[in-house]
């Protein structure tokens, strides 16, 4: 079992930055693929961003792609999700997750991961 617990979240004016963690615990990150998904009222889940299982590959999605940065702590076991040059469209909640059979075909699917967090709001708005 993993469990995870994202923070971070708030407002933040457009064109500005903001930095969301999660925090894993349970179990090391090192075995599993972990993503950071969004979802704003009445919309669907989206694919944000991405890292591979092994060979600490990155992944984004196109609508933040040159704007979010993911990371990963491994002494921390902790993911992050830097956020710059932020739009009022990137408004959510964000969520991360994690999944041991996780491809990289299937990474932008959220159906193919295991654990997730509560969500964190983030809010652009001047």
């Amino acid at each position: 079992q993993v469990q995870l617990v994202e923070s971070g979240g708030g407002l933040v004016q457009p064109g500005g930055s903001l930095r969301i963690s999660c925090a894993a615990s349970g179990r090391t990150l090192s075995g599993y693929a972990t993503g950071w998904f969004r979802q704003a009222p009445g919309k669907e889940r989206e694919f944000v961003a991405g890292y591979s299982r092994t060979g600490g590959y990155t992944y984004y999605g196109d609508s933040v792609k040159g704007r979010f940065t993911i990371s990963r702590d491994s002494g921390k076991n902790t993911v992050f999700l830097q956020m710059d040059r932020l739009k009022p469209e990137d408004t959510a909640v964000y969520y991360c997750a994690a999944g041991r059979g996780v491809i990289t075909s299937s990474i932008r699917s959220h159906t193919q991961y295991d654990y997730w967090g509560q969500g964190t709001q983030v809010t652009v708005s001047s």
